[in-house]
């Protein structure tokens, strides 16, 4: 065999230079590389597998070893017609620790989401067409994993239900989402619950409740199945991408003050109302406007020319949204001397004060309940209720009772609705002035404060609270 040794062969005329002829080959000696001649369908294999999170090069396999954890394989960033990349499960682990594709801008199999790799044994080749279909998998033993694709982010305390993961945020933070589900897997939805502050009382003095923040739950059906409460929007969770979600918890509310939004993306839950105070003005008998609005004041009768009429409690579901985020406020009764108005809560209105004797008209309203659900059962968070296996929010505050020297009624406090509503205050006359206090709303919750009595019992509305959850396997 006769050898020619040369840095370098320039045909002679024309363009074309043509190694061997007709019906030959042309070899390449083991372990040589060679440049410039194009794709074949194979690929360069790096023997070395990889453990960790990598960028994939054009014309390059790789064996990717899962056993510590799952890893993701960014595809090349503006790949050309033909361009190739391989994986395969060194391992056997992907259906422990799967391997997520981040497709990085081109289409995946002519769909605009990752795909994951999470079956044993799996090996997938991948060959980038055109704009149209993205990268295509060929010459494979993974084509019906290729496309099942789950979401997978960070952010808030991260617990697991079942195939969801569930990320809860008690303080404000990010949630960011390294990679959406598709029709395939999870989808590209999250099921939500936004729960506002609770609204604080008015005060000091004989003041209504505060209302419960705002409660906006989505859930994301066919994917999730858990225990929605009644107002959650059916079929319609969130739509995210792979972006960083600011999460806004809002914070419960003073004295004669709102609670704070809370807000996930494109959904926000307005602040509980603030029970009314003491009346330096006739609008100061009513109870604000809110998520779920405040309760009204004590003795709450506005004086008019056709004679007094009772104060009305604060407005709920304000913003208005769809479904309601929370109900009204109780109203007072005319007179002097009688309960004040619950807060509202996000499933029921807040207790109305009755006119009547002077033994009932001291008796304050309670709370309205909140919403239960299961979005977390696992979860420490929210109050129980008449449901053992769901976990209550947005309570409204129960009223303050006052009681007058002839006054034979209840000393025991006004509840707060399901869902961390705090307790309305009491001030007994006879047989000896009684002051019991009331308490604050639950943080987390979004729970209003239960009205108060006396000079200087101000409580505060709970925390609200951001729930996120999605499939993730």
């Amino acid at each position: 065999m006769s050898k020619i040794k040369v840095n370098e062969i320039e045909n002679r005329t024309g363009s074309t230079l043509t190694l061997g002829k007709c019906g030959s080959s042309v070899n390449l000696a083991a372990g040589a590389s060679q440049s410039g001649f194009g794709r074949t369908g194979t690929v360069d294999w790096c023997t070395t597998a990889k453990t960790s999170p990598f960028t994939s090069v054009n014309g390059k396999g790789y064996f990717v070893n899962t056993t510590s954890g799952a890893i993701t394989v960014t595809l090349p960033s503006s790949p050309s017609g033909g361009d190739i990349i391989a994986i395969k499960d060194y391992a056997r682990t992907f259906s422990c620790n799967a391997v997520t594709l981040c497709r990085n801008g081109s289409k995946m199999c002519g769909s605009c989401f990752n795909s994951t790799l999470d079956d044993k044994g799996t090996s997938a080749t991948l060959i980038y067409v055109d704009g149209t279909k993205g990268w295509q998998l060929i010459n494979d033993d993974a084509t019906s994993q290729l496309g099942g694709s789950f979401t997978s982010a960070t952010g808030g305390c991260v617990s697991t239900c079942g195939n969801f993961k569930i990320h809860t945020f008690k303080s404000s933070a990010n949630f960011t989402v390294c990679s959406v589900g598709n029709a395939g897997g999870g989808g590209n939805k999250v099921s939500y619950m936004v729960v506002a502050g609770g609204g604080g009382t008015g005060g000091p003095g004989g003041t209504g409740a505060g209302g419960a923040g705002g409660f906006r739950e989505g859930k994301d059906t066919p994917f999730d199945s858990y225990t929605a409460s009644p107002l959650a929007a059916a079929c319609s969770g969130l739509t995210i991408t792979a972006a960083t979600f600011p999460i806004t918890i809002g914070a419960g509310g003073g004295c004669n003050s709102n609670g704070a939004n809370s807000v996930f993306s494109t959904i926000t839950s307005a602040g509980g109302g603030a029970g009314a105070g003491p009346p330096s003005s006739p609008v100061s008998y009513a109870g604000a406007a809110g998520g779920s609005g405040g309760g009204a004041h004590q003795g709450g009768s506005i004086p008019t020319p056709s004679g007094a009429r009772p104060a009305q409690g604060g407005a709920g579901n304000t913003p208005p949204v769809s479904p309601p985020q929370g109900n009204p406020g109780g109203a007072s009764s005319a007179g002097d001397n009688t309960g004040a108005g619950g807060g509202g809560g996000a499933t029921s209105a807040g207790g109305n004060v009755s006119p009547g004797t002077p033994g009932t008209d001291g008796v304050g309203g309670p709370g309205g309940n909140g919403a239960g659900t299961a979005i977390n059962p696992s979860g420490s968070v929210g109050t129980t209720g008449p449901c053992g296996s769901l976990r209550y929010y947005a309570g409204g505050g129960g009223g303050s009772h006052y009681g007058p020297p002839s006054y034979a009624g209840p000393n025991t406090p006004s509840p707060g609705g399901y869902g961390g509503g705090g307790n309305g205050g009491v001030w007994t006359v006879s047989p000896s002035p009684t002051l019991t206090g009331a308490t604050d709303g639950t943080a987390n919750t979004g729970g209003g404060a239960g009205g108060v009595v006396g000079p200087s019992n101000v409580k505060s509305g709970g925390s609200g609270i951001v729930i996120i959850r999605y499939k993730f396997q």
